[in-house]
């Protein structure tokens, strides 16, 4: 049941907030945490560019991480720990807290946000 991972939203929920700096939050409700980067999408102005995210499901919590898809330096300095947990290119899946992965999600996290802390020229993007 979704109640029964309260608590690894919550953890994850501060990993993305802690290690997200200068992203803005699009939306912070019950089970779920939303991120943007702080300026719009490159290729759809109008909207905003999606950060990542953590999503409380019935099965697991979710962890999204979008600059990963727009990068494959970063995506190759995933640990493998870390990466038995993807699912894509993008998400990472937990049933329990685990301090060790956390913090290694943390510093992941804050890689990404650095990649959008700018805009992005997408034809320059991950080289």
């Amino acid at each position: 049941m979704a109640g029964d991972f309260s608590t690894v939203f919550a953890d994850l929920r501060d990993v993305m907030l802690k290690s997200a700096k200068g992203m803005k939050t699009a939306s912070d409700e019950a089970g779920n945490l939303v991120l943007n980067a702080p300026w719009p999408h490159p290729r759809e102005p109008k909207l905003p560019l999606y950060f990542g995210g953590v999503k409380l499901g019935k099965a697991y919590v979710s962890f999204h991480l979008m600059p990963l898809y727009f990068n494959p330096p970063l995506l190759a300095q995933i640990s493998p720990e870390l990466k038995k947990r993807m699912q894509g290119k993008t998400c990472f899946n937990f049933r329990q807290s685990d301090p060790a992965l956390f913090k290694s999600l943390g510093e992941l996290t804050a890689k990404a946000a650095q990649c959008f802390s700018k805009p992005i020229d997408m034809a320059k993007w991950g080289k």
